[in-house]
């Protein structure tokens, strides 16, 4: 469980640089510093800012009782299914986005529009701290997009608070250890209670799985910034799905396989969420053991962030 052994750093805002020049892939197991930049590409103005003719549901909410579940020792744990967030339409344009995104490297031969987006995609890493990834495909085999634009995740978010409630549940953290962790004198900077909602972190990770890929079992760690001032830190992964699965809409799929299991630590026992285009999947970082079980069939396209909250310190603690 890599990722949950260690904090990241929020990604700062930076400004267009020239395309990389061309690096080896990385190797296996052998840590590789990593820096992530991104075209200023255009975005629609109608873009997840006005409802597409394919938009024909409201956005529902679905909160996971893990007590009726076969994983009930999640009992109390926040996990909670959004449909109808985006349409199959906004899906396939977020992609095609990202896609368009990646800065290529310097010499890339021009090609057809196919070749061109095969080429954005790298293998996924695992953050191992410190700037560093490395590349462990026995745990982590799938591709990966980064791309940092605050305004996407605005326009995406905005979408999810029309789910009844989600707003109010989210804006302010206060007395729940099991979503925060302990507040222990050190350990963040104080004894704050109170975290308030800041934003939804502008880094966004387009994943896709193809046949016989997958992210075996581990908890999402977060991103930490702590000063003098404030602490902010991330304390829930909102995990979009950008296509369909059988198990979720039928026959009309390509895509077999691919769902999130929240596993027992034993990983004999789970609950699975399954793809399906503009789902959204909202659950807090700690306690909750996922995976994403392989992919059988067709191929699997995922966006994952998290939501920053700011800690609100005890005014003894100034």
């Amino acid at each position: 469980m890599l990722s949950a052994l260690f904090k990241r750093t929020l990604p700062k805002p930076s400004a267009q640089s020239p395309p990389p020049p061309p690096v080896p892939k990385p190797d296996s197991n052998r840590p590789v510093q990593t820096t992530y930049t991104s075209n200023p590409i255009p975005l629609p103005p109608t873009f997840l800012t006005t409802d597409p003719p394919d938009l024909t549901q409201p956005t529902t909410l679905t909160q996971i009782d893990f007590s009726s579940t076969p994983v009930p020792e999640y009992t109390g744990l926040y996990a909670v299914v959004l449909d109808n967030v985006l349409s199959p339409s906004e899906c396939q344009t977020l992609l095609s986005l990202a896609e368009a995104s990646v800065p290529l490297p310097m010499g890339t031969p021009p090609g057809d529009s196919a070749s061109l987006s095969s080429s954005a995609w790298a293998p996924a890493m695992v953050n191992v701290g410190m700037g560093y990834e490395v590349l462990t495909p026995s745990y982590r085999n799938s591709d990966r997009i980064i791309w940092d634009r605050q305004e996407v995740v605005d326009r995406i978010w905005a979408r999810c608070l029309r789910a009844p409630g989600l707003g109010e549940r989210l804006s302010v953290i206060e007395g729940e250890a099991a979503i925060t962790g302990p507040e222990m004198w050190g350990r963040r900077g104080g004894r704050g209670k109170r975290w308030e909602f800041r934003r939804v972190n502008q880094r966004m990770r387009f994943l896709r799985y193809g046949p016989g890929q997958f992210f075996r079992p581990h908890c999402d760690g977060p991103y930490v910034e702590t000063d003098a001032d404030k602490t902010v830190e991330t304390l829930f992964t909102v995990h979009l799905y950008l296509n369909d699965s059988k198990e979720a809409v039928g026959d009309g799929a390509d895509l077999v396989g691919g769902a999130t299991p929240f596993l027992s630590n034993d990983e004999t026992r789970k609950v699975d969420v399954h793809p399906k285009a503009g789902r959204v999947l909202i659950f807090q970082h700690r306690k909750l053991l996922h995976s994403g079980a392989d992919v059988v069939q067709g191929t699997k396209y995922t966006m994952r962030t998290d939501i920053v909250y700011e800690m609100i310190r005890e005014k003894d603690d100034a």
